[in-house]
């Protein structure tokens, strides 16, 4: 299915210019939300600069990540350390903070001995801390929090998360991510951040476990050249959030920066959403070592691509730090004094 591009009827700002003051209404105060939420609203007038990878943030201020739970660990051991990790980002330059909830489930924090009630209140608390370091930012211009949902293989911390393919029906898939995100959505964030989403049958799982919520989503695949991690064409893939109205953004995160213009044509071309775009720095993970490999390729001068292409929600993902957000909202602020960008 091939719908207009959004960049045909851009206006050439930058969200920094237009974007309303109303970004923390509640989920129950819009309603049934008949007129585009806040975030759909900024997207729609110009880009808007997302956060970069919070574990290396958090490893870098000091804090070991290496168990199965990951950054999700310190909402329960350090949670002010999330919050000046956010603040951080905020500070570069980020207008979205995506929450420390991505490996954050009831199955995980349970093989530690923690109970529902209190891993729901962590996932919320996940929501609250990017609201205080947004708080906490200098004024000026409005923030945003994206609660993130990371993939099933996320939860197993084995690296399936890059595969997909885990022997589970989309039903069942629906059931493991639906509990979680009901908490995030009780939360109050302002999008659902459904990424690194290896494959377009988890992809179908969320699209209808988000349904009803009543906060709106984006949806995000990690890909690797023109395909999912699974292996399905992008085409494909991205189709299946066309039609979907809880669903914003459709995008890619959590590849190599090569992979991302094209990613992010396609994705506009198929959708006519606003496209999402945070890629990793160019390093690889190693599963089996738990360990980053090779030399980082990321470059902000490369946002000029990817939003000529489609993109209005740009930042990174692993191992991408507040120096190179602040480098993409540079490109960007030049960008719009010079009114280069369309």
């Amino acid at each position: 299915m091939t719908r207009r591009s959004p960049a045909a009827h851009d206006t050439g700002r930058t969200a920094h210019d237009t974007r309303q003051a109303d970004h923390g209404t509640r989920p129950a105060e819009r309603g049934a939300r008949q007129a585009p939420p806040p975030l759909a609203d900024a997207l729609a007038a110009g880009t808007l600069v997302l956060d970069g990878g919070l574990s290396n943030q958090l490893e870098s201020a000091g804090h070991d990540l290496g168990d199965e739970l990951w950054s999700a660990r310190l909402l329960a051991e350090r949670p002010e350390a999330v919050a000046e990790a956010h603040l951080a980002y905020f500070t570069a330059g980020a207008d979205v903070a995506i929450t420390a909830s991505y490996q954050a489930t009831f199955e995980g924090f349970g093989r530690r001995g923690i109970g529902r009630e209190r891993a729901a209140g962590l996932m919320a608390l996940s929501v609250e801390l990017a609201r205080e370091a947004a708080r906490r930012a200098a004024p000026g211009r409005p923030r945003w929090v994206a609660a993130s949902a990371g993939p099933y293989g996320a939860m197993l911390a084995d690296g399936s998360e890059y595969r997909g393919r885990y022997g589970l029906t989309v039903a069942e898939l629906e059931r493991f991510h639906r509990p979680r995100l009901e908490v995030l959505a009780a939360a109050a964030p302002d999008v659902l951040a459904l990424e690194t989403v290896p494959d377009a049958d988890e992809a179908a799982a969320l699209l209808r476990a988000v349904r009803g919520l009543g906060v709106p989503a984006w949806l995000s695949y990690t890909v690797a050249g023109g395909r999912t991690r699974a292996g399905q064409p992008l085409e494909e893939a991205f189709a299946l959030a066309a039609d979907a109205d809880e669903v914003i953004a459709v995008g890619v995160n959590c590849c190599a920066p090569e992979d991302v213009e094209h990613a992010v044509a396609t994705a506009s071309r198929i959708t006519g959403k606003p496209v999402v775009a945070y890629p990793n720095s160019g390093e690889r993970w190693d599963a089996r070592a738990r360990a980053w490999t090779g030399g980082s390729t990321f470059d902000a001068e490369r946002v000029r691509a990817w939003r000529a292409a489609g993109a209005r929600l740009v930042g990174g993902c692993c191992r991408v730090g507040p120096g190179a957000i602040e480098g993409i909202a540079e490109v960007l602020g030049r960008d719009r004094d010079g009114r280069e960008e369309r």
